[in-house]
């Protein structure tokens, strides 16, 4: 009867919240692998770029596995898999300077000492250490015997820098990623930060519990 009436049940709502996410990440890639620009770069290049992409996407399904907004990822399942994809989002990161410094180290030292003329760049490099810092921090949590709410606002403070600089160098970008699904995908990692942080009220006292 719910679905006569307009109302999705469980299993379709959870079907159509994973099908949006799938749109939401696999079209900016699927678009920028059918980018001409593509044939003018080698693959070092070409995987160096993907691998920020990808970096991007992900910055998506970090907020959204916080906020426990995907179905049958709540809870412990959905606070495991966050730290995997932080960790795999170094890994991106590494790829993605790594690549670039392979076809151009002059270009990726002038980046690291913020003297490059692109405005991208510092962006870009302000992004990287602040995914480094997160993990390093990640990692210390325990040795250092982190507070709760010291943890929960350095992390989130980490996480809104790394999103924010994330979204500024990409968007400031003219390369293989198509501007419209550029511009969705951003605003969407955007827009789920901000929810995120709202709804679990990372400032108070005590988080929200979900």
């Amino acid at each position: 009867m719910s679905a006569l009436v307009g109302t999705p049940t469980p299993r379709l709502r959870a079907a159509l919240i994973w099908a949006a996410l799938a749109l939401a990440l696999g079209v900016p890639v699927a678009a920028a692998a059918a980018s001409d620009l593509l044939a003018w770069r080698g693959p070092v290049y070409i995987a160096a770029g993907f691998a920020g992409i990808l970096g991007l996407g992900l910055m998506l399904v970090q907020p959204l596995l916080v906020g426990g907004y995907l179905p049958g990822l709540a809870a412990y399942r959905g606070r495991r898999l966050h730290r995997l994809i932080g960790a795999l989002l170094v890994v991106l990161v590494l790829v993605h300077v790594g690549g670039l410094w392979i076809t151009s180290p002059p270009d990726v030292v002038d980046a690291l000492l913020f003297t490059s003329p692109t405005p991208f760049s510092a962006w870009g490099v302000i992004a990287m250490w602040a995914v480094f810092a997160a993990a390093l921090l990640a990692a210390l949590r325990r040795p250092l015997r982190l507070r709760p709410r010291l943890w929960r606002i350095a992390h989130t403070l980490l996480a809104a820098i790394i999103v924010g600089t994330t979204v500024a160098h990409g968007l400031l970008i003219e390369g293989t990623m198509e501007t419209v699904s550029k511009v969705a995908l951003s605003a969407l990692v955007l827009i789920a930060t901000v929810k995120v942080m709202a709804d679990l009220r990372v400032w108070a006292r005590r988080a929200t519990p979900r």
